[in-house]
């Protein structure tokens, strides 16, 4: 049986929102927004409609159609670094903890494609990544682990993009993970 959430971490999961477009109106337009917005609430990757015309549209639309993968190699990856991380006594342990932690790569690739799709490294909401951090704090979720996953994400991810033969610059990519890695690096462990 799943162990049961505290009202205080209940709270702060629906504060923890990663995702701001704050500022993109001019460049995108309020109806645009919206449906960045609406995608978000609804925690889904954007649709191809809402790709379409986008600075870099087919990257992101191509990290979307292969975010299993991508996640897939990004934890296979951090199971390789830190042996014993799932095991009794690790960080990610017991499962219900490691399953949280692959489905917040899932959702951090997805925010991710949201900047990247843009081409704006200001998609994050320093409000909602404070409530992130409080959360992680409560949760003692394993920040290095954390860390070292958003960037075994960044290189799967630029791994998946060659396999696929679509040819990006490092800055089509790179800042926008760089920029939550950054983040999530400042986050600290106790309150």
């Amino acid at each position: 049986m799943a162990a049961q959430l505290s009202p205080r971490v209940k709270e702060l999961i629906e504060k923890a929102r990663i995702v701001s477009f704050d500022g993109w109106q001019e460049q995108f337009g309020e109806a645009a927004i919206a449906t960045f917005q609406s995608a978000d609430d609804e925690r889904v990757y954007l649709d191809d409609p809402t790709l379409e015309g986008m600075p870099a549209g087919e990257i992101a639309r191509s990290l979307r159609d292969h975010a299993s993968p991508i996640v897939d190699t990004a934890r296979a990856q951090l199971l390789n670094h830190f042996p014993g991380i799932t095991a009794p006594g690790g960080g990610l342990y017991p499962p219900m903890r490691a399953e949280a932690c692959w489905r917040d790569f899932w959702h951090f690739l997805r925010c991710i494609t949201y900047g990247i799709a843009a081409q704006r490294t200001d998609y994050t909401s320093a409000p909602g990544l404070a409530y992130m951090e409080q959360l992680y704090q409560e949760l003692q979720v394993p920040l290095d682990a954390m860390v070292y996953g958003l960037q075994a994400l960044k290189r799967a991810s630029q791994e998946q993009l060659a396999q696929l033969e679509i040819t990006t610059s490092d800055d089509q990519i790179t800042p926008y993970f760089d920029h939550l890695t950054h983040a999530l690096s400042q986050f600290q462990t106790t309150p």
